[in-house]
């Protein structure tokens, strides 16, 4: 999943191995314009891919979704009521799913990716986090000082505009759902994505990091941010406290397995890994220094990541250690996933790449 993404440009932080952020507003344009059909358009930066039964959806830039049903062998777009770059995509089922993107972006799809509807923008998301701000001051909900800087903050987007991008969506289940982003930015939905409430007052996050990556097992979710932060819910995402890990740099990815087992990547290639959800970790010697962008796991249980140097890197024991898959070298990546057939799909700046699993897998054996 899941990937940092640059506010003015069109690539991922990791990819420009950017730590930090270059704000830049975007326009109103980009939010009303719909994406312009394009015949180069599997070409396009792709920033993230996901896989719902025999389909195969990526997003990209301007707005781009590009859609598959034969495993990633030929692409069509769809159509988006939008022209930001979209930052990441889920489905909670083979019809409904969401993506979100740059601008507070944050979009909808009932019919398995073919079209999609526009729920919220940074516009709508400004006064959505000044009222809330307001109404909890109001209500005397929480430390003063505190709420006193989310009123600052949200009016501050407020007269800045649509500059905030979201980064990452994931859906716990089809009725509950969060979407986080730069500066801290996180809502939840409990309802189906029918409303959207902020959700910053949960989570221990005082310097505004940027939240990068998120996921869960079971009711214990995570989140991955910049300068090594790392924050965990064991109370099914009611509050989020920080978790000490021993790195200062950004986490580009968060990788959950179903036994609470975490990896965190990011910037220069460092990885971690954790078996007891984030009490102690391990650092795991990856063979590449570029910043990681992406990881899977593989229905044999097999571990991927990719990074900014178009490197593939597999582990078969949990993550303790990775091996470079020997591949011919791509274009920096951002995101990967696994189609019905078994092979590898993976994005980035030159679009959507299909690989054999055998060329990958059955290689470092």
């Amino acid at each position: 999943m899941r990937c940092n993404r640059t506010i003015g440009g069109y690539l991922t932080c990791a990819l420009l191995l950017a730590s930090s952020w270059t704000a830049q507003a975007v326009v109103p344009g980009p939010l009303e314009r719909p994406a312009q059909f394009s015949p180069y358009a599997e070409r396009a930066v792709m920033v993230a891919v996901t896989a719902i039964a025999n389909r195969l959806v990526a997003v990209g830039e301007r707005g781009i979704v590009l859609l598959s049903d034969d495993n990633g062998v030929s692409w069509r777009q769809a159509k988006v009521p939008v022209s930001v770059t979209l930052t990441s995509v889920q489905f909670v089922d083979v019809k409904e799913g969401w993506a979100v993107g740059h601008g507070g972006v944050l979009l909808h799809s009932q019919d398995g990716g073919e079209t999609w509807d526009k729920q919220l923008d940074g516009l709508e998301l400004a006064q959505m986090l000044l009222r809330a701000s307001k109404d909890r001051l109001q209500s005397k909900d929480g430390d003063p000082d505190e709420i006193d800087r989310q009123i600052k903050a949200a009016e501050l987007m407020v007269s800045d505009g649509p500059d905030k991008p979201f980064l990452d969506v994931y859906f716990v289940n089809k009725g509950t759902g969060y979407i986080i982003g730069a500066y801290n930015l996180l809502l939840r939905t409990d309802d189906g994505g029918l409303t959207w409430q902020p959700w910053q007052s949960h989570i221990n996050n005082p310097s505004g990091l940027h939240l990068y990556s998120i996921g869960g097992s079971g009711s214990n979710l995570y989140i991955a941010g910049e300068q090594g932060s790392v924050f965990r819910s064991d109370n099914a995402g009611a509050d989020f406290v920080a978790v000490q890990t021993p790195y200062e740099g950004s986490y580009f990815d968060l990788l959950v397995n179903s036994n609470d087992h975490l990896i965190v990547s990011g910037l220069r290639g460092s990885a971690y890994r954790s078996e007891n959800s984030g009490a102690d970790w391990t650092k795991i010697d990856v063979p590449s220094s570029a910043s990681i962008t992406g990881s899977v796991q593989l229905k044999d249980g097999t571990f991927v990541l990719v990074n900014q140097s178009g490197q593939l890197l597999l582990s078969r024991d949990k993550g303790s250690s990775f091996q470079l898959a020997p591949l011919k070298q791509l274009p920096p990546l951002a995101g990967i996933t696994q189609s019905a057939d078994g092979s590898l799909v993976v994005v980035g700046m030159r679009g959507v790449t299909k690989i054999s699993l055998s060329s990958v897998v059955g290689s470092t054996q």
